[in-house]
């Protein structure tokens, strides 16, 4: 995981920027060592009750694709897609 900055909204609660941050280190480590399908599914879910609406997913997606390289569409659809328990971009 490189250093970076994270996409974060200064209205969020503590725990909602846990949830956001938690969602962003899941994808991080699904593109580069792999993930349980399941966890992550269930962290977008915890990620869905904070950024709401697709606008707002798609700006965070964005913003965390220019500073991270990883897209969270991509991975979304490749966890969708996974038939396996684990999987890796």
């Amino acid at each position: 995981m490189a250093n970076y900055s994270y996409p974060i909204d200064e209205d969020w609660t503590h725990e909602e920027i846990t949830a956001v941050i938690h969602f962003l280190n899941l994808v991080e480590e699904a593109n580069e060592s792999g993930t349980d399908k399941e966890n992550f599914l269930n962290g977008y879910k915890n990620f869905k009750t904070v950024v709401k609406s697709i606008g707002e997913e798609k700006r965070i997606g964005r913003e965390f694709e220019a500073a991270s390289g990883y897209s969270i569409y991509r991975t979304l659809q490749q966890a969708k897609a996974a038939t396996a328990k684990r999987f890796k971009l």
